[in-house]
């Protein structure tokens, strides 16, 4: 390696992103192919059968509907107004908790992370998730001098698995004077799974043992990227309220996105949402996130602000956006379905779905597996546990038959491994 003229902290690998990577290679074979011809499964946005992006005219016919001065304008750095109320109710709906509540908005669900990430930890700290994660919680950990540490998701039973977590908790507490982590749930990435509400129980309960010790600071920051296509709309909502008094030093920061729930993946417009019991605590993180909003974006995108703010503030807008999104989230549930009773047929080892946009199936050596795929023309994403399937992306009709595929290439790479030893 020649001169290196970047600076010490951001000298990282010369990789590419492996999902865009293979969906490139995705790309490629239905140009070759033909669409009809391949399954893509590497896609994590909503497409019809043809995969086509879905948009929902409720959306962009509103978008479309705006003054360009509408468009144009700066918003205010800590996000419009009536977006920053609006987006409580989208995010909450009927079960907002009886707490201090402030939102900021942020690019995206990404930039609710960063924002919760640098204000809420410190240098060199370890941060809680599972071991099944949305891979970019590493990259903005890393970028600011933190590192992921993960808990096992599933026990035995395929049931959330409390006991790893409370010893991964407890371990973190005993070290760090900051417990930071994420649950990403509802409609986890990438298992689809979602945090029962009697989990939710302990986990509260856990965190209130640490929080007795009142130098101890938990956050609990809740990814809750696609609650939009969870296909209980209340139902799966219901665990908000239990945010509800909370000790002042218990935190909870909720990440909200509009890329999944409005296909509005481009727009990059979300926010981070505190919820305390603390006044204090609420304008402390208010005033904090908006000088880093300042510093690093400056402010956010208003077309979308304005989007949301409007269909949620009309009664008739807000059930036009309802009724249309419940068409596709039934097109999701149904693919979602033929995959699970696929692999029920074959006997393929999936992780507990509940909703979402992806289904995971563990295995060993899943670069190894997903190449095999490739020369059935099937595109899955390799992770380090597994394989990520995108539901949202492939019809109904392929996400039937595409279990039977991947058996069948988990037992080919297994039994070329087995000729080896």
């Amino acid at each position: 390696m020649g001169e290196i003229m970047v600076a010490k902290h951001a000298v990282w690998p010369r990789v590419g992103d492996p999902i865009f990577n293979i969906s490139e290679r995705a790309q490629k074979a239905i140009e070759k192919l033909g669409k009809e011809n391949v399954i893509n499964a590497t896609i994590g946005s909503l497409t019809d059968d043809d995969g086509n992006l879905i948009t929902l005219n409720t959306v962009f016919d509103e978008y479309k509907s705006l003054p360009n001065s509408e468009i144009a304008a700066y918003a205010s750095i800590e996000g419009q107004k009536d977006y920053l109320e609006a987006v409580k109710k989208a995010c909450f709906k009927d079960s907002i908790p009886n707490a201090h509540i402030r939102a900021v908005a942020s690019p995206g669900g990404s930039g609710s992370i960063k924002l919760a990430v640098w204000n809420y930890t410190n240098q060199g700290d370890e941060i809680l998730t599972s071991d099944w994660f949305w891979s970019p919680y590493v990259s903005i950990s890393e970028e600011v001098g933190r590192k992921i540490t993960t808990y096992q998701l599933f026990d035995e039973n395929n049931n959330f698995n409390f006991n790893s977590f409370r010893e991964r908790f407890l371990d973190i507490a005993s070290r760090q004077e900051r417990i930071f982590t994420i649950l990403n749930t509802p409609a986890h990435n990438p298992t689809g799974y979602s945090v029962p509400d009697n989990d939710w129980d302990k986990i509260l309960n856990l965190s209130k043992e640490v929080a007795q010790n009142k130098d101890k600071k938990i956050i609990l920051f809740v990814d809750v990227a696609y609650i939009d296509f969870a296909k209980d709309d209340d139902g799966c909502r219901k665990f908000f309220e239990k945010f509800t008094n909370l000790p002042e030093n218990i935190l909870v920061i909720v990440g909200f996105s509009m890329s999944k729930g409005f296909t509005s993946y481009g727009m990059r417009m979300g926010a981070a949402i505190c919820i305390s019991s603390s006044e204090d605590v609420a304008e402390q993180f208010y005033y904090s996130c908006v000088h880093s909003c300042r510093a690093t974006w400056s402010n956010c995108n208003r077309g979308p602000m304005k989007v949301l703010a409007n269909i949620i503030n009309d009664p008739n807008k807000f059930k036009a956006f309802i009724d249309e999104k419940k068409i596709y989230k039934n097109m999701l549930s149904q693919r979602a379905s033929a995959f699970v009773e696929g692999s029920k047929k074959c006997d393929l080892e999936i992780l507990p779905y509940i909703d979402g946009f992806f289904i995971s199936i563990p295995c060993e050596d899943p670069k190894a597996v997903s190449e095999e795929l490739i020369k059935d023309n099937v595109f899955v994403v390799p992770l380090k546990k597994g394989l990520r399937f995108a539901v949202c992306a492939v019809s109904e009709e392929k996400c039937a038959v595409a279990p039977s595929i991947i058996k069948n290439a988990l037992e080919s790479v297994r039994s070329q491994n087995l000729s080896r030893v």
